[in-house]
C-alpha cells in the first residue's frame, strides 16, 4: 500500500510540474499578445482619428502655376478629430505616381497655429508638370489617403 501511495504522489507532483510549465508558457504568450494588441490599437486609433479632404477645385487655374514658379498648390482640410503636424515630414505626397521628398513641398496652415479639425492648410509642391495632360496627386497622413486629379491646360 505504501508503494502505491508513493507512486501516486510522484505522478501527482509530475502532473503539477507539467501544469505549472504549461501555465507559465500560456501567461507569457497571452501577455505578449496583449501588448501587441495594445500597440496596434493605438495605431488604429490614430488612423481613425485622422482624416483629410482636398478642397481645391480641379477645374480652376489656381491648382497649377505654369507661368514662372511651376508648382502645385492644394488646399487640404483636416476633417478628422486629431490635430495634425503642419510640416512636410508627416505627409507623404505622390505626383503622377512619383514620390515627392519632404524638402520639395511645404505645408502652411491658412489660419496660423496648429492644423486642428476644420483648419485648412496649403500644400505647395515644387514640381514641373506637362501641359495638356491630366495629373494625379496623392496625399497620405497617418494612413488617411486623399487622391486629387486635375488637368493642366
Amino acid at each position: 500500500m505504501a508503494g502505491n501511495s508513493i507512486s501516486t504522489l510522484i505522478l501527482f507532483i509530475a502532473a503539477m510540474l507539467v501544469a505549472a510549465g504549461v501555465a507559465g508558457t500560456l501567461v507569457t504568450n497571452v501577455n505578449d499578445l496583449s501588448n501587441a494588441v495594445d500597440s496596434h490599437s493605438g495605431d488604429v486609433t490614430t488612423e481613425i482619428d485622422t482624416d483629410i479632404e482636398i478642397i481645391s477645385d480641379p477645374g480652376s487655374g489656381a491648382v497649377y502655376n505654369a507661368n514662372g514658379e511651376e508648382n502645385v498648390t492644394l488646399l487640404v482640410k483636416n476633417t478628422g478629430r486629431a490635430t495634425l503636424a503642419a510640416d512636410s515630414t508627416t505627409l507623404d505626397v505622390l505626383v503622377d505616381g512619383v514620390y515627392v521628398s519632404s524638402d520639395a513641398f511645404t505645408v502652411t496652415v491658412q489660419e496660423g497655429g496648429p492644423w486642428r479639425d476644420g483648419a485648412v492648410a496649403a500644400l505647395e509642391v515644387d514640381r514641373s508638370l506637362a501641359t495638356g495632360e491630366e495629373h494625379r496627386l496623392v496625399v497620405t497622413v497617418n494612413g488617411a489617403e486623399e487622391v486629387f486629379e486635375f488637368y493642366v491646360p
